[in-house]
């Protein structure tokens, strides 16, 4: 193979590994925000805390209400007969103080895990739907998926004062949410099922184009730091996407400066996941590049490696215990979704472990081996 050749091939190899670490980063955050239980519920707890969003709930459930019950009715049955002609303009004026109940009335935390259970419930019965596993709660009658959430729209009814028995009083279709019509099921079915092997295939093949490159390499130092650089730029382009698409989506969305608050708040908690999956590619190839740099030929990099030379060779449990302080309490902190699962730690640890013994090796070979100090001769015997 000719250098030509060889150097084309490093750059394509280069250029793949990069583009299908972009494409795998927003695959492994669908599959954890979408797909994992535990994610969905955190992130629907964290949007009911949210100020924005809790108040353009609680206008869509007073609306819900509203539409599907008749408060002017309920009204009248309770005020007196000389009264009753004042059941309308009571239900119109009551409807912003409902709004701030139901806003209230979700701040409880009794009603947030209430909430929680219910998204658990319903996330763990969606998936079941996607695996081809339909449970009660959840069916494809009629032509479509639905998820029922009546049972909660009668207890905030309940919480309210529309009266009692309004399981019975309610139509037939109020608390019904439409997630998949049947025609759309199958291909949901095949992404999902695409979704979960590709989020692991593809961090295989990224890694198989980039180990490629660097084997290939005349220069593999400076291939790794070119890698480096790949997974700051994925970082920062995951990141600038995330904006992008908030601020479309944001535009595209509301009408309104409160709907505003409550699609961006929503857009920036949701999308959460993909902030720290973004934050975990720069730190690795921060990591990547500045060891690239320690090793490579630069005046202050020797200087660098000459000072932690003596250490490195004569005294290496104080090389190993430092980085073993500095892993845990990295883990500790947690600040890659990595270090937040045991597998991930072990594995995480094992390359790091393996990326410091090659640079010890490296800074090694280059001190030489230890200063002996020779002692003088002995003074001759004197003469007898």
């Amino acid at each position: 193979m000719s250098a030509r050749t060889r150097t084309i091939l490093v750059w394509v190899l280069l250029v793949l590994g990069t583009l299908v670490v972009l494409v795998g980063s927003l695959t492994v955050w669908v599959k954890r925000q979408a797909l994992d239980t535990d994610s969905w519920v955190d992130t629907s707890s964290r949007l009911l805390e949210d100020d924005d969003v809790r108040s353009a709930l609680s206008i869509y459930i007073v609306d819900e209400l509203y539409s599907n019950l008749d408060p002017e009715e309920t009204l009248e049955d309770q005020l007196p007969e000389n009264l009753q002609g004042l059941a309308g303009p009571l239900a119109g004026a009551l409807r912003q103080p409902a709004v701030e109940g139901v806003d209230n009335f979700l701040q409880r935390p009794r009603v947030q895990e209430l909430w929680a259970n219910a998204n658990r419930a319903a996330h763990e019965a969606l998936l079941r739907i996607l695996d081809d596993d339909t449970r009660e709660g959840v069916s494809t009658a009629g032509g479509v998926v639905t998820l029922d959430l009546r049972t909660l729209l009668v207890r905030i009814g309940e919480e309210l004062g529309f009266g009692e028995q309004l399981d019975s009083r309610l139509p037939e279709g109020a608390g019904q949410i439409t997630i998949l019509k049947s025609d759309q099921l199958e291909a949901a079915q095949k992404g999902v099922k695409a979704i979960k092997v590709l989020s692991w295939l593809i961090v295989l093949v990224a890694l198989a184009f980039f180990a490629g490159a660097v084997y290939l390499a005349r220069g593999r130092r400076e291939t790794l730091r070119y890698v480096g650089a790949a997974l700051i730029l994925v970082g920062i382009l995951l990141l600038v996407i995330r904006r992008a698409v908030g601020n479309y989506i944001v535009d595209a969305l509301a009408s309104g400066e409160s709907v505003r608050d409550a699609v961006g708040s929503t857009w920036v908690i949701g999308t959460n996941l993909l902030a720290e999956v973004a934050t975990a590619i720069l730190i690795y190839g921060i990591v990547l590049l500045l060891g690239t740099v320690l090793a490579g030929p630069t005046r202050y990099a020797r200087k660098a490696r000459a000072a932690v030379a003596p250490t490195f060779r004569d005294r290496p449990e104080i090389g190993w215990g430092v980085l073993a302080g500095v892993y845990l309490l990295l883990v500790l902190w947690g600040p890659v979704p990595a270090l937040r699962t045991w597998l991930g730690v072990l594995l995480l640890g094992a390359l790091v472990a393996l990326g410091f013994e090659a640079f010890r090796r490296v800074v090694i070979s280059e001190a030489g081996p230890a200063d002996t100090q020779r002692l003088p001769p002995p003074p001759p015997a004197p003469a007898a």
